[in-house]
């Protein structure tokens, strides 16, 4: 965005998400000022600007928020609508470096670049790139990668920077040991918190919801709706309190045996166990 006129004497623009000005004549003119002048700070077109920046953090977040849905549901996206966001810089930066698999789902690599008739150009593990013109584009989840490994080696050479947590995103398998009725993992409970508040600012903090009782995060995984809970104490009790086992329920609120939990809902739901967990009060002392 370039410079626009604001009063006499005086130009401003948006850069970097603030308004900066810049006199017009004078010694200074042309040069970029620390702060914005005080005759300026009230102006009609600052007051634009400023809202304009609010307006394109907004949208920076909701692409990111989007984004990272797609990411933890691995939902196939339209390589047209990639296509169509892709000269958004808000959606490009969140999308550029992403792993994506298009129709070989065997074939992952790192999106570069997308044309504007679709065609997506991807680096892959061998380091060549491709070109690919599927239909639809997935944005794996970590779990669903066999190649997580190499992928985190090669993006270290490559110096990528993923803005969605993805390559490094935290991940857990599921075990092959799970009894048949079970239905609760225990390895994260029992998590001291001086403050049950406390605690739930911290899933809130963390991007998780707070329901009743309970820090749930809802996640898509092979078509289903899985919701994943951990007790984190009553409602409206600010004493002490401690998280309790993680659990999943259907769509339909049904408690789900641990063996029918798939990888991704597995992942996300001990994902969010542990970093409540890792809030937790540790207690001093030979005895902690």
């Amino acid at each position: 965005m370039g410079w626009v006129s604001a009063g006499d004497g005086y130009e401003i623009a948006l850069i970097e998400g603030r308004v900066a000005a810049r006199p017009t004549a004078g010694r200074a003119a042309g040069r970029r000022l620390k702060s914005l002048p005080k005759q300026l700070r009230d102006h009609p077109e600052v007051e634009r600007l400023r809202r304009l920046a609010e307006w394109l953090d907004r949208h920076a977040e909701a692409c990111l928020s989007q984004v990272d849905t797609w990411m933890v549901s691995s939902l196939p996206v339209p390589t047209g609508l990639v296509a169509e966001v892709w000269p958004d810089e808000a959606w490009r930066s969140v999308l550029r470096d992403l792993v994506v698999v298009g129709d070989d789902p065997d074939e992952p690599g790192f999106l570069r670049d997308v044309t504007a008739e679709g065609e997506l150009r991807v680096v892959n593990l061998d380091g060549e790139t491709v070109r690919l013109s599927p239909a639809t584009v997935t944005l794996p989840h970590p779990v669903l990668l066999s190649d997580l490994a190499d992928l985190r080696e090669f993006a270290a050479e490559l110096g990528v920077v993923q803005r969605v947590e993805q390559i490094h995103r935290s991940t857990w398998e599921k075990p092959d040991d799970l009894a048949e009725q079970a239905t609760q993992v225990t390895e994260f409970a029992g998590a001291k918190f001086t403050s049950r508040f406390g605690l739930a600012a911290r899933a809130t903090s963390l991007g998780y919801r707070v329901s009743g009782g309970y820090a749930t995060c809802t996640v898509r995984d092979a078509g289903c709706t899985v919701e994943a809970s951990v007790w984190i104490g009553e409602p409206y009790w600010d004493g002490d309190t401690e998280t309790g086992g993680l659990s999943w329920n259907d769509r339909g609120g049904r408690p789900l045996p641990l063996r029918e939990v798939g990888p991704v809902a597995w992942s996300e739901g001990m994902r969010m166990a542990a970093a409540l967990y890792a809030g937790r009060t540790v207690e001093e002392g030979t005895d902690a």
